[in-house]
């Protein structure tokens, strides 16, 4: 979805980049329809019982707020299966090849459940590390 929203130059809205500007702002007629139209799109882009109650939400960074902290929820046990997964994973007879692929594959997913913090306060940025470390331990399994 980020993606998505990226390509069509609407990332901001749910990122919080670009807030709502006052309604006797010329800029507020423009940032209404961009808004309604991401908010479409994620409330269609979901199952329908989460639609329902979402549907009511009017601005699409409250929608993506919602969603994050709900399918967040459900990311720590799957995260805990695939560090299983790369731990019990074995060559076998696999050649070098596919057995990196599959690794690399479970690697991926498990970054893809764990999105890169971050930096608040540049100064003081430990983001770099954090990823580095998180990295690190799930290859060492």
């Amino acid at each position: 979805m980020l993606t998505t929203l990226s390509a069509k130059n609407k990332i901001e809205l749910v990122l919080g980049t670009h807030p709502c500007p006052t309604k006797d702002n010329s800029s507020y007629p423009a940032w209404y329809k961009c808004n309604n139209m991401v908010a479409s799109w994620l409330v269609h882009f979901v199952s329908i019982p989460i639609r329902q109650s979402i549907v009511w939400m009017e601005r699409a960074l409250d929608i993506w707020n919602d969603l994050k902290v709900r399918y967040s929820q459900g990311n720590l046990s799957r995260v805990s299966d695939l560090q299983f997964e790369v731990a019990s994973l074995n060559q076998g007879d696999l050649c070098v090849t596919d057995y990196f692929t599959k690794l690399r594959i479970i690697w991926d997913e498990l970054d893809s459940f764990r999105p890169n913090p971050l930096c608040v306060h540049q100064d003081t940025c430990i983001v770099a590390f954090v990823i580095c470390q998180r990295k690190c331990e799930d290859q060492a399994m």
